[in-house]
Formats: structure tokens, sequence, C-alpha cells
């Protein structure tokens, strides 16, 4: 019987975690929760790419919802989403603030330049150290910050028009019934 515990111990973990993991596979990265969800968003002050004296900080947004984008030239999920970008900026019902990260500000200037700039203001978090105070693993990952400062939603992967009227506009229509 010793003998048998010896084979079947190790093989029931092996199981295990064969499952784990086959479980963890299936996950969808694109609804893995954000910890800053219905809390206040982090605070930040961004350089603009095209000057760095100038910059933009989410208190420039006190009292109206936003949307924080952030990319990379780098990254082909962000230069995939560009375009609904464009299209969702072109309807003006919410600033959007791009944050290139991980990135040269010049090229990403430049990007912006040949390709069409979305943002309401383009910045570059240029250590890094915002990203990581907004939860930030990769690009795309794009933020809905209500009126009262709040992170309502985050989306992880590119954004398209589509996830922007399922998910992004519904928390930005007031709820209720009257008018």
């Amino acid at each position: 019987m010793k003998n048998a515990w010896k084979f079947l111990v190790p093989l029931v973990l092996f199981v295990g975690l064969l499952t784990l993991f086959y479980v963890s596979l299936d996950r969808d990265k694109e609804t893995l929760p954000s910890p800053l969800m219905g809390k206040a968003a982090p605070t930040f002050t961004l350089p603009s790419l095209s000057d760095a004296a100038v910059k933009i900080s989410n208190s420039d947004f006190t009292g109206k919802p936003w949307v924080l984008n952030v990319w990379g030239t780098w990254c082909p999920g962000c230069l995939q989403e560009h375009a609904a970008l464009l299209q969702i900026a072109k309807r003006g019902e919410v600033p959007i603030v791009g944050m290139s990260w991980n990135d040269d500000a010049a090229r990403a200037a430049f990007y912006l330049k040949k390709k069409g700039n979305p943002y309401t203001f383009a910045g570059i978090d240029p250590d890094g150290l915002i990203a990581i105070d907004w939860g930030v693993y990769g690009a795309p990952e794009t933020f809905l910050v209500g009126a009262d400062g709040k992170v309502l939603y985050k989306h992880i992967s590119p954004l398209t028009v589509e996830v922007w009227e399922k998910e992004f506009l519904p928390r930005l229509r007031p709820r209720g019934g009257g008018e």
C-alpha cells in the first residue's frame, strides 16, 4: 500500500495542477477585474508629447467623465485600435487622454501626426510610474473615469466601436427613467 501512495499522491497533484492550468487558460483576459473599479482614479500629471512644458492632470477633468487610453507605437493592438479611437473621438462624447507608455516621445508624436490624433490630450508616461499607479500591465488598456473621478470601467485589448457602444456608453448615460 505504501508503494501505491508514492505514485498516487504525485499523480493527484499533477492532475490538479493540469486542471488549474487548463481553467486559467480559458479565462478571458479582457474581463480581468481592476482593483481600481469604483475607486478614485490615481492622480497624475502627464507631459505633452509635443511639448514637455505643457502638462495635464486628471484634475483638469473634474466634474466630467473622461477616458484614459494607454498605448504605444510598439504595440500591435494599439495600432489596430487607432481607427476606432479616431471614430470615437469624432463623436465628441467624452475627452480621451492618450498616455504613450514605454515609448519614445518623438516617435509617438510623429505617429499621431501621420495617422491622426484621436486624443483631446496626448501625453507620455516617461518613466512608467503613472502606468504602475493605474495597474497597467499591458497595452492597450482603456479606462473610463466618471464625473465623480472614480474608475467606472477598464477594457483590456484593442478598443472597437462596438465595445465602446456596449461597455462604455451605457456607463456614461445617467440611470433612471424620468426626464
